[in-house]
């Protein structure tokens, strides 16, 4: 089973028009997506920075354009994301509201830059798990109260995009895709408002692994996979690394350390000298699975022209004892 982690900046500057763009087919950036996702041929893709609607019709509208290309994903599993849902306060304290830095995940609009996960394989969107709405104050351990205002406390949430658990089913019993899309630990101040919020949105999923959970109900899940994109490289560029270094380094999850012949590690394409190339994005299957195959889809035809992200794939074989 191969899975995938995308960040395919699919970010447009209004509602409507990442849908306007796909159905007209005259994209450039969303033909590149497009070919890049069908040449990796993924199983299961987790899809950051595709813009949302509540009808989910920009991102079935892409996944008809897969079906095309010869990657038919029949099931997805998009709800509502942080980006662009409104605080009813000036969140970041600057004096000034309502701005798109006020909305409970930076967006200047409903669900800009949200995620989804596509699936060739059924998901059990009955038993799935959406940990978004968690208060950022009620994570165990967090560094909110050093940087919110005590207004801003009783309603900002952890999530920057969306924390999910999300079983899906397969042959050898259910198999939980942990999904999320941290905060880039950036553009605050001298205070590191972002990078506390990053490293406490990666320390939600340290926490639930050791078995908490917000509704006291523990992880359980006998094969699964951390992906998304953490927004934190383990040894380069801005950002905490203490939660990042707890997760690579769990006993239940394994880091294959995907790779591309000439990006090495990194997943994200930035300006150089600051940040430069760095591996923000992630598949951390289970230590229980085997894995066959990893890489970072670096030099793949498009790749440059979809997204400055790189497509990350890890094949994973499944079966328990």
């Amino acid at each position: 089973m191969r899975l995938a982690v995308f960040h395919a900046d699919l970010e447009r500057r209004g509602p409507g028009i990442l849908l306007r763009d796909i159905l007209r087919g005259e994209d450039d950036q969303v033909d590149a997506v497009v070919e890049v996702i069908a040449g990796a041929d993924p199983d299961i893709l987790l899809l950051l920075g595709v813009d949302w609607d509540a009808g989910l019709a920009a991102v079935s509208a892409l996944s008809g354009r897969l079906a095309e290309a010869g990657s038919d994903f029949p099931y997805i599993f998009a709800p509502r994301p942080n980006a662009g849902r409104p605080s009813g306060v000036d969140l970041d304290g600057d004096g000034t509201w309502p701005e798109a830095q006020d909305a409970q995940g930076y967006g200047r609009f409903t669900g800009e830059g949200g995620m989804a996960l596509l699936s060739r394989l059924p998901i059990d969107a009955d038993a799935a798990r959406d940990f978004s709405a968690l208060l950022w104050r009620d994570l165990p351990g967090n560094g909110a109260e050093a940087v919110l205002t005590d207004e801003a406390l009783e309603v900002a949430r952890l999530s920057t995009m969306g924390i999910w658990d999300v079983p899906i089913v397969t042959d050898a019993g259910p198999f939980h895709v942990l999904a999320i899309h941290a905060g880039p630990p950036v553009f605050d101040g001298p205070e590191d408002r972002n990078g506390i919020r990053n490293e406490d949105e990666t320390g939600f999923l340290v926490r639930y692994l050791d078995g908490w959970s917000p509704d006291g109900v523990p992880f359980d899940a006998e094969e699964f996979a951390v992906m998304g994109t953490l927004n934190v490289d383990p040894e380069r560029g801005e950002g905490r690394r203490g939660a990042l270094s707890a997760l690579l380094s769990h006993d239940l999850v394994q880091d294959p350390q995907p790779v591309s012949e000439t990006g090495g590690t990194a997943t994200a394409d930035w300006d150089d000298p600051q940040p430069g190339n760095l591996r923000v994005d992630y598949v951390l299957p289970s230590a229980d699975v085997t894995v066959s195959d990893s890489g970072v889809l670096w030099d793949a035809p498009q790749a440059a022209a979809a997204s400055r992200h790189r497509l990350v794939f890890v094949d994973v074989e499944l079966g328990r004892d």
